[in-house]
């Protein structure tokens, strides 16, 4: 077991609520056919708001939850998938939201997409673990709606905008992680992609002919079917490497990416209800911040206590799978 703790969380969701009903009239599609066609009743879209203010709400909320100030932390991690610019990273910028100018606290970015935050959280026990750090901030904030495209209904009504922080120290007692495990199959790397705004499409060729490859686009089909081939075995492992079993965990938070996906991987672990926590229709899929989100709600609600097991599982583009078992 890697020796790591959870010392507070936090989250933040832009002030502009945008319900089902108002994508069937913005899409010119019949009334109810959002919510029927995703699930989502609502979402959360970032207006005014900057990636870096809603990391900084996030982690400030964080730190007030662990009794502690920025300067208590001596390394921050961005762990967004998407960004706020291109230079510099996106922790940069959530340090200077979060008036930390001042200091020499050291900050990079991890950028897995919806992973960010799974595998900033791995990064960060190895590096408390080896003694680099005691306390590590990880924010994720994702402006997923700026990207969107609007002619491709069954993607564009999936995704909200958000913001989550999450503080980690050392380990006492039996909080830690069990295992973590992540796989890549790049046959899957182009099923979901933004192809413009790098060297591949530089921004200068922004026309009306390259539009579209600055947006959003996803082949949502086939990347079920990439889950559903690849979950399974990847959990069998997952439980194997931490020696436990499903009657073991106390709740299974999952990367909110699409109800039906949710629901299905549900049914095929036979996960009950009470052990599978599902928010998407309230937030959408919140990329990277997903999972951040739904930790900070599962603690705040009770639905987790110190000492309980959580899987935390989920997938991103790529196409990646990755999850880890933790003691809170």
């Amino acid at each position: 077991m890697m020796r790591i703790k959870i010392l507070g969380t936090g989250k933040y969701l832009p002030g502009c609520i945008v319900t089902a009903e108002d994508l069937d009239c913005k899409l010119n599609l019949p009334k109810g056919w959002v919510a029927k066609k995703s699930g989502i009743l609502q979402r959360h879209h970032a207006k005014s708001e900057t990636a870096s203010q809603m990391g900084a709400c996030a982690a400030h909320e964080a730190l007030t939850a662990a009794n502690l100030v920025g300067e208590d932390i001596d390394c921050i991690i961005g762990a967004s998938g998407t960004m706020e610019q291109a230079i510099p990273c996106n922790a940069v910028l959530i340090k200077e939201a979060m008036g930390l100018q001042a200091t020499s606290i050291p900050v990079f970015d991890i950028n897995a997409t919806c992973l960010s935050f799974l595998i900033a959280f791995d990064t960060a026990a190895c590096l408390i673990s080896a003694g680099r750090y005691r306390r590590i901030l990880i924010v994720s904030s994702d402006i997923a709606s700026h990207a969107l495209d609007w002619d491709h209904k069954e993607s564009c009504i999936l995704f909200g905008d958000g913001a989550a922080a999450v503080v980690v120290g050392a380990g006492e007692g039996k909080s830690g992680i069990l295992t973590s495990r992540f796989e890549t199959y790049s046959r899957g790397a182009h099923l979901a992609e933004v192809k413009g705004g790098g060297t591949a499409i530089h921004p200068r060729e922004y026309s009306e002919e390259t539009k579209k490859d600055f947006l959003f686009r996803m082949d949502g089909e086939r990347l079920f079917r990439m889950s559903l081939e690849y979950a399974p075995t990847f959990m069998q492992f997952l439980m194997k490497d931490a020696n436990t079993s499903f009657d073991e965990i106390d709740l299974v938070i999952p990367h909110q990416a699409s109800l039906n996906g949710l629901r299905l991987l549900q049914r095929h672990l036979s996960i009950p209800n009470h052990k599978f926590l599902v928010r998407i229709q309230e937030y959408g899929n919140t990329m990277a911040a997903s999972i951040p989100m739904m930790l900070d709600d599962a603690i705040r609600s009770h639905k987790i206590n110190r000492g309980e097991r959580i899987m935390l599982i989920g997938t991103a583009a790529g196409f990646s799978i990755g999850g880890m078992i933790i003691d809170f």
